[in-house]
């Protein structure tokens, strides 16, 4: 069943790349050919021409000679078979070209199809996958898995076909030469054969442990990289050398055990090639001086037992690099056959300014506790949700239902929008309309206005610059040399955790969505700056359901209700003046939150 869907898989993939292996199979088949006539025209030049034996070739060959003259004819005008060789070898520059040509379209053709089709899997695979696979090993099957496939079918797939024709058509010739010394040359190919498919077995889990290995140091490397202001702020940057010299060691001795497994087995594979084309020139030379081969043949039998060492020889390269493709083909095929995400079969596109109810909802993610317990609550359109919670009371994971990043389980209570459930909201359409900054907002490496306007690329600068204003960003912005211009470092790195947190403000504003929700994402600006945004998103977005996650009472004293979380239970719920004489959690963290600010002050 894996070999059917690893078939199928490689089939979508060849999917624009057929045609030009179809052509570059074609061009090898003809370069074997070209390479099994050189040493018969070598052979008929020596026995019949030069020699004067009779010739054995087939009828139509015999009746060309005829018409030219005679081999009598030809052995007085060596010329007419130089030119034969002259021509069979411009056959076999025009084949090879072909081949490269149209070897590197089919090879580069694939290339792109696998990785446009993996980006795109990838992009609609769960955000719950997400959490559980390294980026660098991600990265990693996305770039050299996807380059050893490719040197498989392009270097190694497409080869087997003129492997296979050399080896049936020298066999054929040596046969028709002479079938005994054909026999002793093929003694040591059962060997060579047997051993070959004993060594596929001992280097594929080599080969897999050695992927594994390179995958995690490519996630140390992409994680020091995208943290290297953490790693420098507190001096650790001889405690991760140690670590990436530590693994990177690991690695390399991996590769060393391969590499000697790799030459022994090339070594053995090398002296059975060289029996076997000792053994061809021993006897050979034998039977000629008994009178059994003709010299032409047993120079003849010499080049194609040439050219059957090579692809016998080549088997067990071939067999090494099936290896390497079967186990990153399989390192892609879990990422390919990994699930998408999948709306109801009755999905709809439902009003999506509506009350919003958690109905007893509970959740764990996977492996872990239960986080959330029984929450139930309403938030009426066009209100503002205030919550509050400590580390680990699930504030987060409650934005991340709501926005089907986790899928609620059957069982596990349910959310409503205007009375409809959101497993039965198209998600596209649930995500377009719920605009959310996370808890820590991600921008790309373009610039402000495009990070900004990267949901909705049709906006011009008017719009993006009010989404700014509104996110009180503008004046920051136009304080920089190339303002909105201005590239923004990997991961935001350019600008402050205040400015970073209110462009990704401004970038869900810029949407006009009927749902917005700030998760702690007011948490790196000033009293005065949350205030403003408030205040502006108050005045622009009167209509929508606000949702504000904070630790900050100042920021959730505004809202029209509050909700208190504690260990993943409702602890209390009410508004700001009800909850800070409640004497309960909201009460002492508003007491304890006044008192800070009195002594500033």
């Amino acid at each position: 069943m894996k070999k059917k869907q690893t078939i199928s898989l490689l089939w979508r993939f060849l999917k624009g790349a057929k045609r030009y292996f179809l052509i570059t199979i074609l061009a090898a088949g003809i370069t074997a050919l070209a390479d099994m006539l050189q040493p018969q025209i070598i052979r008929a030049a020596v026995d019949c021409a030069l020699g004067g034996e009779e010739g054995d070739f087939p009828a139509f060959v015999m009746e060309l000679v005829d018409r030219i003259g005679g081999f009598a004819y030809l052995g007085q005008h060596l010329w007419i078979m130089a030119l034969a060789v002259l021509a069979v070898a411009l056959v076999q520059v025009v084949s090879q070209y072909a081949f490269r040509v149209y070897n590197t379209k089919a090879s580069e053709t694939l290339v792109k199809t696998m990785r446009d089709q993996l980006f795109s899997h990838i992009q609609h695979l769960p955000f719950s996958w997400h959490m559980k696979n390294r980026t660098g090993d991600i990265i990693q099957r996305c770039t050299s898995d996807i380059d050893t496939t490719k040197n498989f079918l392009s270097e190694q797939l497409t080869a087997i076909f003129r492997i296979a024709l050399l080896l049936i058509l020298s066999i054929t010739f040596m046969l028709s030469m002479h079938p005994l010394l054909t026999l002793i040359a093929l003694i040591p190919t059962p060997i060579i054969i047997v051993y070959s498919f004993h060594f596929h077995n001992q280097v594929h889990d080599g080969f897999e442990t050695c992927d594994e290995s390179e995958g995690k140091l490519s996630a140390m490397a992409q994680e020091n990289l995208t943290g290297v202001r953490v790693v420098r702020a507190f001096g650790q940057e001889r405690s991760e050398i140690e670590k990436f010299g530590k693994q990177n060691d690991h690695y390399t001795s991996l590769w060393e055990k391969m590499g000697k497994t790799l030459s022994r087995f090339w070594s053995i594979s090398d002296i059975l090639s060289g029996v076997q084309i000792m053994l061809v020139v021993i006897f050979g030379a034998y039977f000629c001086i008994r009178g059994n081969l003709r010299s032409g043949e047993y120079i003849a039998f010499i080049s194609y037992n040439s050219m059957m060492v090579w692809p016998i020889r080549q088997l067990g390269r071939m067999i090494s690099e099936l290896s390497k493709a079967g186990v990153s083909i399989d390192r892609v095929a879990y990422i390919m056959n990994s699930p998408v995400e999948q709306d109801a079969p009755d999905a709809v596109d439902a009003p999506m300014d509506g009350d919003i109810c958690f109905e007893h909802v509970s959740f764990a993610y996977e492996n872990s506790p239960e986080i959330l317990h029984d929450i139930h609550f309403t938030m009426q359109a066009g209100t503002t949700l205030g919550i509050l919670g400590g580390t680990g009371s699930g504030k987060s994971t409650l934005m991340l239902l709501l926005d089907k990043l986790y899928p609620l389980e059957e069982g596990c209570g349910r959310i409503t929008i205007g009375g409809t459930d959101i497993r039965q909201i198209r998600t596209a359409h649930l995500r377009r309309n719920i605009g959310m900054v996370l808890q820590e907002p991600y921008l790309f490496s373009r610039t402000i206005a495009e990070n900004i306007g990267i949901a909705s690329p049709e906006l011009d600068m008017e719009a993006i610059r009010a989404a700014a204003q509104a996110a009180a960003l503008d004046e920051s912005i136009t304080s920089f040399t190339a303002g909105y211009d201005t590239m923004v470092g990997e991961r935001g790195v350019t600008l402050s955790g205040g400015q970073k947190q209110r462009t990704a403000i401004a970038r869900m504003l810029v949407n006009d969505t009927p749902i917005l929700i700030f998760d702690d994402s007011l948490s790196a600006v000033d009293t005065q700056t949350d205030a403003k945004i408030r205040k502006s998103i108050q005045q622009r977005f009167g209509k929508a359901s606000v949702i504000l996650i904070s630790h900050r009472i100042t920021t959730l004293s505004a809202a029209d209700k509050i909700i208190v979380l504690d260990g993943g239970r409702i602890a209390e719920e009410g508004t700001h003046d009800e909850l800070k004489t409640a004497r309960g959690i909201y009460q002492k963290i508003y007491e304890a939150q006044s008192g800070i600010q009195e002594v500033t002050e």
